[in-house]
């Protein structure tokens, strides 16, 4: 993910998202640590493989002291099914694996059981429960994690993952 896609990517955001969307400026910080010597995120985008790309989905990822946290992932509801959640979940787990993540944590809310199912296929256990994570509407969220992300399955994108 780059600068110029933050505009479509808050479409998105607010589409998925619309209670609790991020914002431009938060955007903004994660990608300002995902560029150089000390850059310790991973954000990407996925696009359409049309004359005028869409994106279609995003990522992130936050890495500190060999934990991996998973920030971000969305994907546009036309492509629910595809297996583009999959490849954007498996580029992040490459990432966490350049960043010598010996863990990835995550946060799902307690009532989307697609998301969850999709993280139990690549091997993350729940280990806990945020009561009240999500606002509005006071909803939990189950907390996930994956050790050694290195040795999960690797997924060969059909729709193009960029950063």
């Amino acid at each position: 993910m780059r600068w110029w896609d933050i505009e479509p990517v808050l479409e998105l955001e607010r589409a998925l998202f619309p209670d609790d969307a991020w914002s431009k400026g938060l955007f903004w910080s994660e990608l300002a640590h995902a560029r150089g010597a000390n850059a310790n995120r991973r954000y990407v985008v996925a696009e359409t493989a049309e004359d005028k790309p869409r994106v279609v989905g995003y990522a992130g990822l936050a890495a500190v002291d060999g934990t991996g946290d998973v920030q971000t992932i969305a994907v546009d509801r036309e492509h629910w099914g595809t297996g583009l959640g999959a490849r954007l979940l498996a580029e992040l787990l490459g990432a966490a694996t350049a960043f010598e993540c010996r863990e990835v944590l995550l946060e799902v809310r307690v009532d989307n059981t697609r998301a969850q199912r999709l993280y139990e296929r690549f091997g993350f256990e729940p280990v806990g429960i945020r009561r009240g994570y999500y606002q509005p509407g006071n909803v939990d969220a189950l907390v996930m994690r994956l050790t050694g992300p290195e040795s999960s399955p690797s997924i060969s994108p059909t729709t193009q993952c960029k950063e």
